[in-house]
């Protein structure tokens, strides 16, 4: 039966704050897990779907990118992963009825999270130019809109083809033939947003943008490094990894502004034991950084490395690296004063980090967006790849980079040629196969995106899934930039904050999710994904779809490009909505790696994608060769009376999507409006413990963006350093504030001053706080 939702916002600004967790699962988040899934989807669905979840013949997660282990348990999944598949496969439906009843500007005054609890959309819907609603249209209708205003234009390049990781690979190659062969290389994606420093680092340093290891790596080494990074929340079933790990005599670093529950000791819930509370202590040594400091960190690290008797692998670097003569010289030159400045670090801290680095034969680097988040996240992971050259660890079993994605497929979107930038290699390989031209112009990230909406050099923008307006950074100028747009299109499961936020036309389309049946002319078909490690398997949905009105991804996109490109384009657009593996016989052809796709991917687990320098220490960059770098040492510098705010996740969220108003790991729960601030750091601003206080950013452009009412939490971060939620701090982070090189917004280095204001909260009833200046 499906429950009525509720009609009301939840206050998010008048949270429950208690002493942060030490340790992270165990039986209280299996009992959450059971509790959010059974309201959701009511017990047997519950037991239905959770046995599937990334299972060989079931679908894949669609929360993070962790890949499977070979031997997997029959509950291989974690709380967030429940949370996700409760998400989409919960009982709740956004009809037409409920657009009637509420029109756009009332939809746009609601809290993501009381959208997201609205249901599963269910009828393609429309909202005609000066029109207050949303009303029901026609998936034909819906398709000529699109076809219309793309037509329309006076360049192909006025489109925007935006993409979310949890695209299938199916899907998402499909989405860059159609956009390619409509003339366009405007293909952001949520890449741009977060992993892009990481594939900036590693194509220049390494030549393969990904990362070099397998989850038997892990579980094989000496040191693993966790930097900037939160896997109890973010990535959970990582920590069975760091488990196995220990147990086999590994050591971990862990380098965080912030203690973190999942890494200071883990209860696994397979296990009896973590079940009691009696788990595996994790980390041997928190360096507790200071924002931006994580360069200088592994520069002293590599200088250490350098200057020990045995320290670096001569014969490695002599064979197989380039530049490590100037990188060495740079590094001898590293002033350690200046890397206590930059770190905030004790000097005995350091010198234990490079004692665990020079024991260790096979060392691991984690990383996620606390790196690739700045202004010089570039540079510091090539420092991180600089250290593990020194050393030999790349192409060593056991040891080298891992860059820990987010979204299920972010990472095969990529490799399915969703960039903005592509290879020539790619756009040979595709006009070879289907005969049309493609464009060489490189297209716009999800930064630039914004640009041209914002400047009206683009017109059309259509998202195949994600929560683009509330993802991005500068939110009022995303927003504007968004209203500009002569017509948004949103391909999505359920509502979002996107939805609120059109240009003169919108349109939302609903699709399958990952969990239900994907049945097209030729029978029941199965899409794919690419791990963050990257393994390539099948995922099948089990569930009846969420209405009779939803297309598949593949299915929107073959039929809108038969619209757009004409029914007698030579591709066959038709053929492969009919059956997904003529997709696959033609990714197989021209997407390296992929050959025999159709048989390598039926044997159970998949198959794994080759990794040059991991299979062969063979290095395909412009030297030919693993390259060593000597970036000048860069780190954020603060006025007197400044916080230095990196935006994070709360443990009741992943990335946009908020689950629910929680974060129990640190201790706060009923709310999400907090700010995380060291006591010494509020005592020295005047604002005690419960009080409130409004967050101003502070940047070069002289604007001052404000996200108001925030309740200070006084929280053991490293001095001088705040944090809060995204996207409620994304006002804060201006679209100019961007990495260099990669063009990621610096989300985790924003200069910030706080200034005392009165309790925000409304009365007893009133409407909740979701408000951003």
């Amino acid at each position: 039966m499906k429950r009525k939702p509720p009609e009301t916002d939840p206050v998010q600004d008048a949270p429950r704050v208690g002493a942060p967790r030490r340790s992270a699962a165990g039986l209280p988040a299996v009992a959450h897990s059971l509790r959010t899934a059974q309201r959701q989807m009511g017990t047997r669905r519950t037991a239905l779907t959770l046995l599937g979840v990334n299972q060989d013949g079931g679908f894949d997660c669609p929360g993070c990118a962790w890949p499977e282990p070979e031997r997997r348990h029959r509950a291989e999944f974690c709380e967030n992963g429940a949370k996700a598949v409760a998400e989409e496969a919960t009982l709740q439906r956004v009809t037409p009825a409920f657009f009637a009843e509420h029109p756009v500007a009332d939809l746009a005054r609601r809290s993501g999270y009381w959208l997201g609890r609205q249901g599963r959309l269910t009828h393609p819907m429309y909202l005609a130019e000066g029109a207050d609603h949303y009303e029901p249209v026609g998936w034909e209708r819906a398709l000529d809109i699109v076809a219309g205003e793309l037509d329309a234009l006076d360049s192909p390049d006025e489109a925007l083809f935006y993409t979310s990781g949890r695209t299938s690979n199916e899907a998402a190659f499909l989405y860059q033939l159609f956009a390619r062969c409509f003339g366009t290389n405007n293909l952001p994606d949520c890449s741009n947003l977060c992993h892009e420093s990481s594939g900036a680092a590693l194509t220049e340093t390494l030549g393969v943008g990904k990362g070099s290891v397998l989850l038997e790596d892990l579980h094989r080494a000496d040191l693993i490094i966790v930097a900037g990074q939160n896997p109890g929340t973010n990535h959970p079933r990582m920590l069975s990894a760091l488990e196995k790990a220990k147990r086999g005599g590994a050591r971990i670093i862990a380098v965080n502004p912030l203690p973190e529950a999942g890494l200071e000791r883990f209860d696994n819930p397979q296990t009896l034991r973590g079940l009691a509370g009696r788990g595996t202590a994790l980390t041997d040594l928190f360096l507790q950084i200071r924002l931006g400091g994580d360069q200088a960190l592994f520069r002293e690290l590599c200088r250490r490395v350098i200057e020990a008797d045995g320290g670096v692998d001569e014969a490695f670097v002599r064979e197989h690296t380039h530049g490590y003569e100037e990188f060495a010289a740079a590094a001898r030159a590293t002033d350690p004063a200046e890397v206590l400045r930059a770190t905030g670090l004790a000097a005995a801290d350091i010198d234990r980090a490079a004692e665990l680095v020079l024991a260790s034969e096979r060392t691991v680097v984690c990383w996620a967006m606390g790196l690739t988040q700045h202004k010089h996240a570039v540079p510091t992971i090539r420092e991180v790849v600089n250290l593990l050259l020194l050393r030999g660890a790349v192409g060593r079993p056991g040891a080298g980079v891992c860059p820990v994605r987010g979204h299920s497929n972010v990472q095969g979107d990529r490799t399915m040629g969703i960039v903005e930038k592509p290879a020539p290699a790619l756009l040979d390989a595709m006009e070879g196969e289907f005969g049309v031209p493609m464009p060489r112009e490189h297209g716009l990230d999800a930064v630039n995106a914004v640009r041209a909406l914002r400047d009206g050099r683009a017109k059309v923008f259509f998202a195949l899934g994600g929560n683009f307006v509330a993802a991005s950074p500068d939110t009022s100028v995303t927003e504007a930039a968004m209203r500009r747009a002569r017509l948004t299109v949103h391909v999505s499961t359920k509502l979002n904050r996107s939805h609120c936020v059109t240009g003169a036309r919108a349109l939302i389309l609903p699709v399958l999710g990952r969990t239900e049946r994907d049945v097209q002319a030729t029978g029941e078909q199965f899409v794919t994904v690419e791990d963050s490690m990257g393994m390539v398997h099948a995922s099948r949905g089990r569930l009846a779809p969420a209405g009779g009105h939803l297309l598949s991804e593949p299915a929107l996109v073959c039929r809108l490009a038969r619209r757009v490109l004409g029914p007698d384009h030579s591709v066959p657009w038709e053929e492969f909505e009919a059956d997904y593996a003529a997709i696959r016989d033609r990714i197989a052809r021209v997407v390296p790696g992929f050959e025999d796709f159709n048989a390598r991917v039926a044997r159970p687990g998949g198959f794994t994608l080759p990794h040059a320098p991991r299979d062969e220490r063979r290095f395909p960059t412009a030297t030919g060769k693993a390259n060593f770098t000597a970036a000048p040492l860069q780190y954020p510098r603060l006025p007197p009376g400044r916080l230095l705010l990196q935006t994070l996740r709360s443990h009741d969220q992943y990335n946009t999507t908020v689950y629910g108003l929680d974060d129990r790991y640190r201790g706060i729960t009923g709310g999400r409006r907090v700010v995380l601030v060291h006591p010494a750091d509020a005592d020295a601003l005047g604002l005690p413990d419960g009080s409130y206080a409004d967050l101003t950013g502070e940047w070069d452009d002289g604007v001052e963006r404000t996200a108001p009412g925030f309740r200070v939490v006084h929280y053991p971060t490293a001095p001088g350093c705040a944090a809060a939620y995204f996207p409620e701090t994304n006002v804060l982070v201006p679209l100019d504030a961007t990495a260099d090189v990669s063009n990621t917004p610096a989300s985790k280095s924003v200069v910030i001053r706080l200034t005392p204001c009165a309790d925000p909260r409304p009365a007893a009833g009133g409407p909740a706080s979701d408000k951003t200046v």
